[in-house]
């Protein structure tokens, strides 16, 4: 039995959510998010939220009906207050800054890399070391974030790298004589 799945979302003023087939579609104060709904689970829309549940008794819905609630949750969040991930650069050097549509990224290496930013994506730097990434979908902002951090993973010796806010870094003494 899914903790998570029996709880209802709930829908906060302002937000509406329509069935279309198979499709999900969440409608907010910034923009509209969509879920391709699976057989295995049923969705009940009411005024005040939406209830996930088992279709019926197989492993696999049970399986999946935690998750599936949890993204219709993302949906919500994320037409109501977005979702933000923080990204701090160490190192001597090494500094971020917005160009146009690009992120461009001095990491050490013999030339800067440039990064394109999608369209509902929004990348700010509010200084050199920081690179704040914000947006409706989670899965895209985490993703650009994974691909961002992924130029310079943060290395255990002297913690050197791009590293989400709040992550921890396990060092590693160096060599003794």
């Amino acid at each position: 039995m899914s903790r998570i799945g029996k709880r209802p979302v709930p829908l906060p003023g302002g937000v509406t959510a329509t069935q279309e087939g198979r499709q999900l579609t969440v409608k907010g104060p910034k923009g509209t998010l969509s879920l391709t709904m699976l057989d295995d689970i049923r969705y009940e829309l009411a005024a005040d939220g939406v209830t996930v549940g088992p279709a019926n008794d197989g492993q696999q819905a049970r399986a999946n009906w935690g998750m599936q609630r949890t993204l219709v949750q993302n949906l919500v969040t994320g037409v109501t207050q977005g979702f933000t991930k923080v990204l701090e650069i160490t190192g001597v050097g090494y500094r971020a800054a917005v160009a146009g549509s690009n992120l461009r990224l001095q990491l050490g290496y013999s030339h800067d890399v440039n990064y394109p930013i999608p369209e509902d994506i929004t990348i700010r730097t509010p200084d050199p070391t920081t690179i704040e990434i914000s947006g409706i979908d989670a899965q895209k902002v985490g993703q650009i974030a994974a691909e961002i951090r992924e130029w310079r993973k943060p290395e255990p010796y002297k913690g050197k790298g791009i590293k989400y806010r709040g992550e921890f870094i396990f060092r590693k003494e160096g060599k003794k004589k």
